[in-house]
């Protein structure tokens, strides 16, 4: 069985970055261990006009992009 990572919503930096919106991993560890440093490295290497923080969906994991909190939010 696979487990997912799924970016939410692919923000103009994303998709300036050309940034894929699923990564997959055979193993919930992993994908949940993947899923934090993806959003780690999304926070650090964006406009830092928003954040991006990592939500349980089941045996998956959402990358939820947090507008607000920063600067401005960038275009979502």
């Amino acid at each position: 069985m696979l487990h997912h990572i799924v970016l939410e919503k692919l923000c103009s930096c994303a998709l300036k970055h050309k940034t894929e919106q699923i990564r997959s991993f055979s193993t919930k560890e992993e994908a949940f261990e993947q899923a934090n440093e993806w959003a780690e490295t999304l926070s650090d290497s964006f406009c830092g006009k928003h954040g991006f923080e990592v939500v349980e969906v089941d045996d998956n994991f959402v990358v939820s992009v947090e507008v607000g909190g920063f600067n401005e939010p960038c275009e979502i």
